[in-house]
């Protein structure tokens, strides 16, 4: 009987190899894609580079042509000077103070200068120098968390619970920050000092602030003295359990009965006192603060100095601007001549 031979199969060898054999094929096509997205920036930095050199001397003539013409605007230009004040707006007046700034800016940039003589009560002339009004809250992560602190502290129990620091933080606003920036830029280094008392009137003087101001006056008065009645009655308080103490301890002692009770009531009614008139002493140093800090409407924390600070800063100089625009422009229209004279060539192709 003959045996039946073993079929060949197909060696695990040869499975490997072609699995490798993929593999390889498959970073070769990927590495040849790397390589041509290098080889196109590569060609397009030399396309770059030969643009540049067939235009340098153009290109140089430009920026010298700038920066002459950027020295010429500077030296005829008037030096602008910059002023600025520091105010902390009070009962919600911060939102009419950035409405007043920006109808004062408005005028500015409409060059009207009768407006803006009328409105601060200047000569046309000093109104003619103002050019620019700037305002915006003055404000760091520490003095965030504060005012954070402040309006937790004005919220009952249960809606602190549902307030959140980092979402407050994330949706303060700059009508929100405490301290606010005023600035004027003008060519008459003194004149920022001149309109700073109308700027300030064109708030404290509106009658919805004004009544507001009063209302908190009066609360405060009213508030420090029942502060000041609740100390007094502590006081005689205090007065009266020396006065029963001294008299218990003056008398004879009558067996040996301790009565710790009473003598704990008494302690412990005793130290109630002391710490309510420490609780009420710091609510008067509270009030005290609130009274100072609302004194005003709006409180200048830093005046407009009387002379102006020179703008400075190299983007604030013509003959950094000029020639930087000159320059943007001139590749601009050679490139366009370029991708005009290719395309003719191409055509002809």
């Amino acid at each position: 009987m003959s045996k039946e031979l073993p079929q060949p199969q197909q060696s695990e060898e040869v499975d490997l190899g072609q699995l490798f054999k993929l593999i390889g094929n498959a970073f070769d096509r990927f590495f040849r894609f790397i390589g041509s997205i290098f080889k196109g920036i590569f060609g397009v930095i030399i396309l770059f580079l030969l643009f540049l050199q067939k235009n340098f001397i153009k290109l140089v003539i430009v920026g010298v042509l700038g920066v002459a013409i950027g020295f010429y605007l500077d030296i005829t230009t008037k030096t602008k000077y910059i002023s600025t004040m520091v105010l902390e707006p009070n009962f919600s007046s911060v939102q009419q103070l950035y409405n007043n700034i920006n109808f004062y800016n408005e005028l500015a940039d409409a060059e009207d200068s009768t407006a803006l003589a009328e409105a601060f009560g200047i000569s046309k002339k000093e109104a003619v120098a103002i050019k620019e009004f700037k305002v915006e809250s003055y404000s760091d992560e520490n003095q965030k968390i504060l005012l954070f602190d402040r309006f937790v502290r004005s919220l009952d129990t249960t809606t602190r619970k549902a307030i959140d620091m980092e979402a407050y933080l994330r949706n303060f606003n700059s009508f929100d920050a405490r301290f606010h920036t005023v600035s004027v830029i003008a060519t008459n280094n003194s004149i920022a000092k001149k309109i700073q008392p109308v700027i300030i009137n064109s708030i404290s003087n509106n009658d919805y602030f004004k009544l507001q101001k009063k209302t908190n006056d009066d609360n405060i008065e009213l508030q420090d003295s029942l502060y000041s009645k609740q100390v007094a009655e502590i006081d005689s308080l205090q007065l009266l359990y020396k006065k029963v103490m001294l008299t218990e301890a003056g008398r004879p002692m009558q067996g040996t009965s301790i009565n710790l009770g009473e003598n704990g009531s008494k302690e412990n009614k005793e130290l109630a006192l002391i710490n309510k008139i420490e609780e009420l002493k710091s609510n008067l140093v509270e009030l005290n603060e609130e009274r100072a800090n609302k004194a005003s409407i709006l409180n200048v924390i830093s005046d407009f100095p009387n002379k102006g600070v020179k703008q400075k800063g190299i983007l604030k100089s013509y003959k950094f601007l000029v020639p930087i625009v000159m320059l943007i422009l001139a590749l601009f229209v050679f490139a366009l001549l370029s991708l005009n004279t290719y395309l003719k060539n191409y055509n002809k192709i």
